[in-house]
């Protein structure tokens, strides 16, 4: 059989080729030949990776509680009538802010004026009548008993002018304290009977800030202590916890908590988000860049940190503060290294190099 020369070419080639490989590691010599074990160490730290780390301690701060709510009025009731009748005059306008006795609506007088005067005429009459017994009784023409009737009858002559006067006033609706006229509910020519109402009043001084604390924090906050609060208007005050609940919600298992904040203008309005910042004394934390804090694989959010072995390990962290400067957190060993850059690049049980020279901002 005739051999082509293009195959045979080829094949020659091919075993060269492998001939070639085959001699060059046969006499490759191993990596570490021929290198001291200062060298083979060198090359095996260049392979560990560097990371940038800060040395920090845990120093007393303020333990702040951050916790989420809304304002409310400090209380707000219907303004009702106490009388039958029609309305006459509503002189309220509604987000007036109006004074304790303010007049908020008035209805018709009808003939109540009329008993008064009625009321009146009796009293005198029951007056001339005792005066004249008494003086009859000083000569002895009237006995001590009529004298008696007479004193009992001006008594109830009195307490029936007195109950037309009442009433007679009870036409004028009046606000029963400082506030702001929310809603009128009543217009002139409607007609109220006993318990209608003519408007709403609303007082917001002091405004009310309601929070709700965990079963944790409850007993850490206590009515007299002072909060912070930031409202979503962008107004920042300050206020004083009037009252903590005792007993849990049983659906949420938190604690209203009521803060009470100075609103004497009544700037500051109903129904507004507040964050509420709380000291309840303090604790050992650290101050960290905010950036650091990661997630091991269960979701939990900690800060990676190297020990003195210069191995990588995770912390559990817990804010309590932040500032423009970082976040102040526990959970850290008391003193330790942090990772400040790298950290992504590493794994917990991991051993690194660790880099000092870090020139972010350190902790106070």
């Amino acid at each position: 059989m005739k051999i082509n020369k293009s195959f045979l070419i080829a094949g020659i080639a091919l075993a060269l080729i492998v001939l070639w490989f085959f001699i060059n590691n046969f006499n490759q010599e191993p990596p570490t030949a021929g290198k001291t074990q200062a060298e083979i160490q060198n090359e095996a730290q260049t392979r560990i990776p560097t990371v940038q780390v800060r040395a920090i301690t845990a120093v007393p701060h303020e333990n702040i509680l951050e916790l989420y709510g809304q304002t409310e009025s400090n209380r707000e009731v219907s303004v009702k009538a106490q009388t039958a009748g029609l309305v006459v005059s509503a002189p309220a306008k509604e987000g007036a802010i109006l004074s304790k006795g303010a007049l908020v609506c008035r209805q018709d007088v009808d003939a109540r004026s009329a008993r008064v005067d009625q009321a009146k005429a009796n009293l005198k009459s029951i007056e001339n009548d005792l005066r004249g017994a008494r003086i009859l009784a000083e000569k002895g023409f009237q006995s001590e008993t009529r004298v008696i009737g007479f004193e009992a009858q001006l008594d109830g002559a009195k307490a029936t002018l007195k109950q037309a006067e009442i009433e007679l006033d009870n036409v004028n609706i009046r606000a029963p304290f400082s506030g702001i006229w929310e809603e009128q509910l009543a217009e002139v020519g409607d007609y109220l009977s006993p318990g209608q109402a003519c408007g709403l009043l609303v007082d917001l001084s002091p405004l009310k800030v309601i929070a709700q604390l965990t079963e944790k924090q409850v007993s850490l906050v206590k009515a007299g202590e002072s909060a912070t609060i930031e409202l979503a208007t962008g107004e920042i005050v300050t206020g004083e916890i009037s009252f903590v609940e005792a007993k849990s919600d049983l659906a949420t298992r938190t604690f209203r908590t009521e803060i009470l904040v100075p609103n004497n203008d009544y700037a500051l309005k109903a129904g507004v988000t507040a964050t509420v910042r709380l000291v309840s004394g303090k604790t050992m934390a650290q101050r960290i860049p905010a950036n650091i804090l990661t997630l091991d694989d269960t979701g939990v959010v900690g800060v990676r940190y190297i020990d003195s072995q210069n191995i990588v390990r995770f912390a559990k962290t817990n804010v309590i503060d932040e500032s423009p400067e970082g976040a102040w957190v526990t959970g850290l060993p008391e003193s330790t290294r942090i990772i400040v850059e790298g950290q992504d690049y590493v794994a917990v049980g991991q051993k690194v190099s660790p880099d000092e020279n870090y020139n972010g901002a350190t902790n106070p």
